[in-house]
């Protein structure tokens, strides 16, 4: 049977590949999952373009594990030299645009849940989630599920680590951060340019250590990476904006994080969303001892994904290398969804 699964969850990937589905764009490859899941008899439900299932013998008084990927895709880059929305194998690997980031990972996962889903006596209820709107975070895609889903004990998000276990995540959070001065004429002597505040400010972000270190996660990394003000060379501007990319380890809430910076600089500071906090799964935790026991590593994950949706403990495991995902011509190997099902299987059968 795995072998079967695995021959049509590669020819599902090649039709997602050849479907466009940009984030809230992802009608079309609703319909291509359910009619993946009709096959198999699958029973499903869809919330706009998110299509999710419970196993066949779902009993509300056991625990429920969550089997979640995305199949929304970032817009291809300019650099690719094949088409990104044709899928071409050759060589063993799945080109196509959502291929490694996170169609494989995605298709790994419905055939794992179809595995499971007419078995009886399992400890466990497994729920699937194709989600939308991953890659924008937006409102309709996994957070507009959460209050829709049964409770989640603990969940498997499916995203490229090269199956190896992601027991921690890096959370998001983007301010945009103002310097106010006065405007003027640049002959004249002013102290209140607004730049040189930011650049003040700058320098804090810059050179200032959060002191918690992460045993996973390492430290809270913080980076200035836009910045504009004025708009003529005699003119001292009244406002310089910049922008700073917070990547937040499990030992800070995003709350947190933005408290201690509104302490140290004195400039506006707005948080553009609290949601995108830091995630983790005890090292202990049942399905990780169950991956290790399988010969896979722990390590911690500076990406995100939607894992910041969710308040449950959460393991990101998934086929195919995050280096490659926003690559151009990106891609992915035949054998690592092969691969993928056989562990995502195999874990699983540790414990349910």
């Amino acid at each position: 049977m795995i072998d079967k699964l695995g021959i049509r969850a590669k020819q599902l990937l090649i039709d997602l590949i050849n479907t466009p589905s940009f984030s809230g764009e992802e009608d079309q490859t609703a319909l291509l999952i359910e009619s993946f899941l009709n096959e198999y008899q699958v029973s499903f439900q869809r919330e706009v373009h998110n299509i999710w299932a419970q196993n066949e013998h779902f009993d509300a008084s056991k625990p429920t594990i969550l089997l979640n990927s995305h199949h929304d895709t970032v817009k291809p880059n300019k650099g690719y030299t094949k088409d990104p929305h044709q899928a071409e194998v050759i060589d063993g690997k799945i080109y196509g645009l959502g291929s490694n980031d996170a169609g494989g990972c995605l298709v790994s996962l419905i055939a794992t849940f179809i595995y499971y889903y007419k078995q009886k006596d399992l400890k466990y209820n497994l729920v699937l989630l194709a989600s939308a709107e991953e890659e924008n975070s937006g409102s309709n895609g996994i957070r507009s599920m959460v209050p829709i889903m049964p409770k989640i004990d603990f969940a498997i998000i499916g995203e490229p680590t090269l199956m190896q276990l992601a027991i921690a995540e890096k959370g998001l959070l983007v301010l945009d951060c103002y310097a106010h001065g006065t405007a003027g004429h640049a002959a004249h002597v002013r102290g209140d340019n607004s730049i040189y505040k930011a650049i003040e400010a700058i320098s804090w972000f810059e050179n200032f250590k959060l002191p918690k270190v992460s045993e996973t996660l390492h430290d809270t990394k913080m980076t200035v990476t836009q910045i504009n003000a004025g708009s003529q060379h005699n003119v001292v501007p009244s406002t310089c904006h910049f922008v700073v990319d917070i990547r937040v380890n499990d030992l800070y809430s995003n709350k947190e994080v933005l408290d201690l910076v509104k302490e140290h600089v004195d400039i506006e500071v707005k948080e553009r969303s609290l949601n995108l906090n830091s995630s983790s799964i005890p090292k202990d935790h049942a399905v990780v001892l169950a991956g290790m026991a399988l010969g896979r590593e722990v390590y911690g994950s500076p990406t995100l994904s939607d894992q910041s949706n969710l308040s449950c403990p959460s393991l990101k495991l998934g086929p195919g290398d995050s280096l490659r995902s926003h690559t151009a011509d990106e891609f992915i190997y035949e054998n690592e969804i092969d691969e993928g099902i056989e562990l995502y299987i195999k874990i699983l059968k540790g414990i349910v």
